[in-house]
């Protein structure tokens, strides 16, 4: 159990960014060292408080007094810089705690990175942590920088330039190096920063917790995020749900997007959803915007803060694009299409009321002002008109070379028309930096290129009303094995309210057999070992009678003997055929950093190459259980696609429902859990579950 600070944040916000004191252990008076940088940092940026250069080798560094240890020092400083080689790190960190320290950041590597010996580190920092008040950021920290409050305690080279902008974007890091990467490029962009951290290895302070301290503070409007892992994932997620409340937009560049398939595991669901697609659903029902170009994680902020959290719900955006220039445009229409983002023709009457404003366009998806909307009357008035039609959750303006030629005049009604209640964003087809530095002093949403526009748009959209954590229910743990049998897996989902095929367990040496429903029937093995029947010729369809029952039986445990020596079969299942409009897979499973997910997908056997699927955090309600099905493809078929029967897609909404409670359920800790196929049936007719898979997990 990791070290937590007290409930009232602002004690942790003020010793880890706007400390009083600082002491700077292994601070060196030469300037071509790491060691040499944060003193002159400090100093640079004007820090006001005491600091305290710890070097028991020199009287001075930087002309600066020196003091041979932290127990020398006439106070206790509130947050030290620990630059000491990792061998030294351990004692360093015990005499921050001896002495009243309240954050000890840490430079050096070979913690939770270096093997045995690293791990056996960082129990002892956790240990020395979890035993006093000291609090730790890293190791692997390269430290804490905010320009709010003057302190640039960092060994970051890119703080060494002077006049970086502060703003009221805080970023937290994963990577150090990508500290100094963001603020050249918001210096670049006239964007200015409040705060800058990296967490390093987060083996004390989180990267949630950090953000969560910045929270009141009321110069703090936005926050930007790179991740490398979602580790301490809960931390993040009661950030986020704070943030959201308070409106500032959180925007976050994950590093993993390459789809490489999750571990082979017991079930579709871990297949269908990796690491990755994990992610982007953690992200999302958080609130947090995911953005997949790093140039975006800069430009994104702006746009967040103008849409609302799920501001368009069960349907794709509907986007309208305005331009002086048709392949700007293309290529915006380009990269929210592929985002599955709609740009949409304006309605007649938005058409009838540009005419009337003596703007004529052609009925075409985008609205190409031509050379025309290079004057500022006509692109204002076109602006005005467009945003004023209901037809549209957003509208994109595209400008051309006048943005390089004459910037002011350019994005003159660009910035005039941002005010209006829709929002309004604008791509600059050439490399116009005065343009948009105009456009960001302006806090309009402004982009470089098309890509990191569409991306924005996208990432906008896709965020959800995020939910606050729920307490895990306590599970004992009981004797058994790992996995279910499909018998008693209906019995939970039973439990759940999740429908099942009507089913019969029937012993293997059964001297007679009545079925309580008519043939044919499916014959399955049942077994508490065995995951995928089909596998081990544990399953024959299409069974007419009595005597080809007794012949599947036979052949299901001669299969099974042949291929699986170590198992032996007892009992079989056996199930009327059953069909209906449409087949999915209805899955559960406990992430080991996010936490519960349920996952909505194409069933059947291709369910894995069609990739058709939508993941939320469980338990989820029963709008977003709708919204899910709105996700999938192939909900367009159980729609009623032309003039097909329609689908119980209320049966199935409530299915997920049901099954994403598993999140909650206190009999069973569940693992992994797996519906494939659900059976979705006409209207009014509801679902039933063919096959069932449960893995338990070791709580259980």
């Amino acid at each position: 159990m990791q070290n937590k600070a007290s409930p009232d944040p602002a004690p942790l916000y003020r010793a880890l960014l706007a400390p009083k004191s600082i002491a700077i252990v292994g601070a060196s008076g030469d300037r071509t060292k790491v060691t040499g940088r944060p003193l002159q940092y400090l100093r640079q940026a004007g820090y006001k408080g005491k600091i305290y250069p710890i070097n028991p080798r020199h009287e001075t560094v930087f002309g600066e007094r020196a003091w041979p240890s932290l127990s020398s020092l006439p106070e206790a400083p509130e947050h030290a810089f620990i630059l000491s080689p990792t061998l030294d790190v351990i004692s360093a960190v015990a005499e921050c705690a001896a002495c009243g320290v309240r954050v000890a950041t840490i430079l050096a590597t070979g913690f939770s990175e270096g093997g045995p010996e690293g791990l056996r580190r960082v129990r002892q920092l956790r240990d020395v942590a979890q035993t006093s008040g000291l609090r730790i950021l890293g190791p692997s920290s390269i430290g804490v920088v905010s320009l709010l409050d003057g302190v640039a305690l960092t060994a970051n080279a890119a703080f060494a330039e002077s006049d970086l902008p502060a703003g009221g974007t805080f970023v937290a890091s994963h990577s150090g190096s990508m500290l100094g990467a963001l603020v050249s490029r918001g210096k670049a962009r006239s964007i200015g920063f409040a705060g800058l951290l990296s967490v390093g290895n987060e083996i004390d302070l989180t990267l949630g917790e950090i953000c969560a301290a910045t929270l009141d503070n009321p110069a703090v409007t936005g926050y930007l995020l790179f991740l490398e892992s979602l580790r301490h994932a809960e931390d993040l997620r009661s950030f986020a749900v704070e943030a959201a409340r308070r409106k500032k937009p959180v925007v976050a560049y994950k590093l993993g997007r390459s789809e490489q398939a999750a571990e082979l595991a017991l079930s579709h669901t871990g297949a269908l959803a990796g690491e990755d697609d994990i992610a982007a659903a953690f992200l999302a029902d958080c609130g947090i915007a995911r953005v997949e170009n790093f140039e975006t994680l800069i430009e994104a902020l702006p746009l967040l803060s103008r849409v609302p959290i799920g501001a368009v719900r069960n349907r794709a955006p509907r986007v309208g694009v305005l331009t002086t220039t048709g392949g700007g445009a293309a290529m915006v229409v380009d990269g929210l299409a592929l985002r599955g983002i709609n740009v949409v023709k304006p309605s007649e009457e938005t058409l009838q009321q540009l005419t009337n404003a003596g703007i004529n366009v052609g009925h075409e998806r985008i609205v190409d002002l031509t050379m025309a909307g290079t004057r500022p009357d006509v692109m204002k008035a076109a602006l005005d008109t467009v945003l004023s039609g209901p037809e549209f959750d957003l509208v994109v303006a595209v400008t051309g070379s006048s943005a390089r030629l004459q910037p002011e005049l350019a994005v003159k009604p660009v910035i005039e028309s941002a005010a209006a209640g829709k929002p309004l964003v604008s791509f600059l087809v050439p490399d116009a930096p005065e343009a948009l530095a105009m456009l960001a002093r302006a806090g309009v949403p402004s982009f470089r290129t098309p890509e990191a526009c569409a991306d924005a748009v996208a990432a906008t959209f896709a965020r959800h009303e995020p939910k606050a954590v729920l307490a895990r229910p306590r599970v004992f743990k009981r004797a058994g094995p790992a996995q279910l049998n499909e018998w008693d897996a209906y019995k939970l989902f039973e439990k759940l309210g999740v429908p099942h095929v009507t089913s019969a367990v029937i012993p293997v040496d059964a001297a007679t057999i009545d079925l309580p429903f008519a043939y044919p029937v499916a014959v399955k093995l049942l077994s508490d070992t065995i995951a995928h029947k089909t596998d081990v010729g544990g399953v024959v369809l299409g069974v007419q009678d009595e005597n080809a029952l007794r012949a599947a039986i036979a052949s299901i445990v001669r299969e099974v003997a042949n291929r699986c020596q170590d198992s032996s079969v007892t009992h079989v299942l056996v199930q009327p055929m059953t069909s209906g409009l449409g087949e999915l897979l209805l899955g559960y499973r406990k992430d080991a950093d996010v936490g519960p997910i349920v996952l909505l997908a194409a069933g059947g056997t291709f369910t894995e190459v069609y990739r058709d699927r939508s993941i939320r955090l469980a338990p989820v309600s029963l709008e977003v259980a709708r919204q899910m099905i709105a996700e999938l493809a192939i909900s367009r078929v159980l729609n009623g696609y032309r003039g097909r029967a329609a689908g119980d897609l209320g049966a199935l909404a409530n299915a997920i429902v049901a099954l994403s409670r598993l999140a909650i359920e206190e009999e069973y800790s569940v693992l992994d859990a797996e519906i494939n196929p659900l059976i979705v049936r006409r209207a009014g007719e509801g679902v039933v579950a063919l096959d069932a898979l449960v893995r338990l997990d070791g709580d259980s």
